[in-house]
């Protein structure tokens, strides 16, 4: 067996590291922060695992709302002109990625065996850890004004139907009985029971770091800057004091793993999108499912610390100092899907919070073997659907260092997509 570097401490990072365990190897876990920390893009998750979750964020006529974006600040999706120079390479490829609905329908199918059974996959790994009762699968329920507005999305949901997701259609009536915290302005409900959810991602992690330690892993609180590779094969990972030596390596370290997969040989285009959440302390209101709300484009859960209110996707680097408006807008929006929130929650009560999701321009992560060295391993990229996919990108990363066959065709997450190929 291998000795293997996992460079990141969140989600697919701890998840891979755990597989790897179980097939014998040395595993060492590189992260400046602890695992399960703010500074991780699966601690401010919200909370969601999603099997539904095929569809990127790239849409057709997508392009027509990128003025709005730049002018609203405050909107769902919003690009800070200060960044635009440099985001633009990125932004034509997440324009031309979802300019079709066969496009849209393309990446639909690639998502689709990296999030399948993911609630069950979790639970296994929580049940391991200790946690167990931290994955619930209940349910998601999206809430939409009315039917028209469902229609309104019907590209989205036949992609999901056609990538076997199911689901219950609530009129006005049924929406009441099953959500009756709801405002009343939502008359239509999409019930995908399959879906489920991590009701406190970062004590999930955390816990999945101390059940890896167990079996055998060391966690080192350092980034990694590099490889060191001689022949073609890894000698060691690079870090600011030193080197860690290995036979493997895994790139997981979300956000920042773009200049990691250079040094492995691959260019890739990988950007943040900055997303926020608010948590609400004894909000007054005790939803039962976790809810989207279409006009909100957020997600809406009960936690053990209160109610989470996460989304918004900010495009403005990594550098970028957090706009906290952002989560007044969250919070504002609460008190429209929920109209018996608790009176006198304001910006000053509240916990607020701003991550960074590692995003590809196609919504599809890069996972597969490094073209300067097969001992590298991407896993990297997931974006909104990083916790979500991590069980099983943890497995597929464990294939991929074993030499075994694939589970399912890993080439539409390869970093070769991202290489000029010639007008």
């Amino acid at each position: 067996m291998s000795r293997v570097a996992v460079i990141g401490g969140g989600a697919v990072g701890i998840a891979s590291a755990i597989e790897l365990l179980r097939d014998g190897h040395a595993v060492t876990i590189l992260d400046p922060g602890p695992p399960g920390g703010e500074q991780a893009a699966s601690y401010g998750n919200g909370t969601l695992l999603n099997p539904s979750s095929v569809i990127p964020m790239s849409a057709p006529g997508l392009w027509k709302k990128v003025p709005g974006y730049l002018r609203d600040p405050l909107g769902p999706l919003t690009i800070r002109w200060s960044s635009l120079p440099r985001l633009l390479p990125w932004l034509l490829r997440f324009l031309a990625a979802g300019s079709s609905a066969a496009k849209v329908a393309a990446i639909g199918r690639a998502l689709a065996p990296l999030l399948a059974d993911a609630p069950a996959l979790h639970r296994r790994l929580a049940e391991e850890a200790g946690v167990g009762d931290l994955i619930g699968r209940q349910g998601v329920l999206f809430a939409f004004p009315d039917r028209a507005a469902f229609e309104a999305e019907a590209l989205s949901w036949r992609v999901r139907h056609d990538n076997g997701i199911r689901w219950l259609e609530l009129d006005a009536d049924e929406l009441r009985q099953r959500e009756p915290a709801l405002d009343r302005q939502y008359t239509f409900g999409i019930l995908v029971e399959d879906n489920g959810q991590c009701r406190d991602p970062g004590a999930y992690v955390a816990a999945l770091a101390r059940h890896a330690v167990s079996l055998g892993a060391d966690i080192v609180r350092s980034g990694a800057t590099g490889f060191r590779i001689e022949a073609g094969m890894l000698i060691a990972v690079t870090t600011p004091t030193g080197e860690i030596a290995c036979e493997k390596a895994v790139i997981a370290a979300g956000a920042w793993s773009k200049p990691l997969a250079k040094a492995a040989g691959d260019r890739v285009f990988l950007e943040t999108e900055r997303g926020y959440h608010v948590v609400i302390a004894d909000p007054g209101v005790a939803p039962r499912y976790p809810v989207m709300p279409s006009d909100g484009k957020m997600g809406c859960a009960m936690t053990p610390d209160g109610l989470r209110l996460a989304g918004q996707v900010e495009l403005a680097g990594l550098e970028a100092e957090p706009d906290w408006r952002r989560a007044d807008v969250l919070l504002a929006f609460a008190r429209k899907v929920y109209p018996n929130l608790r009176p006198g929650v304001s910006m000053d009560t509240v916990k607020v919070w701003m991550g960074h999701r590692p995003s590809t321009p196609d919504g599809l992560p890069v996972l597969g073997l490094a073209s300067g060295c097969d001992d590298v391993v991407h896993a990297f990229g997931h974006g909104h659907v990083g916790l979500t996919a991590a069980a099983m990108t943890g497995k597929i990363v464990a294939d991929l260092v074993a030499g075994r066959p694939a589970r399912f065709d890993l080439t539409p997450y390869s970093a070769a997509r991202f290489r000029w190929r010639g007008p």
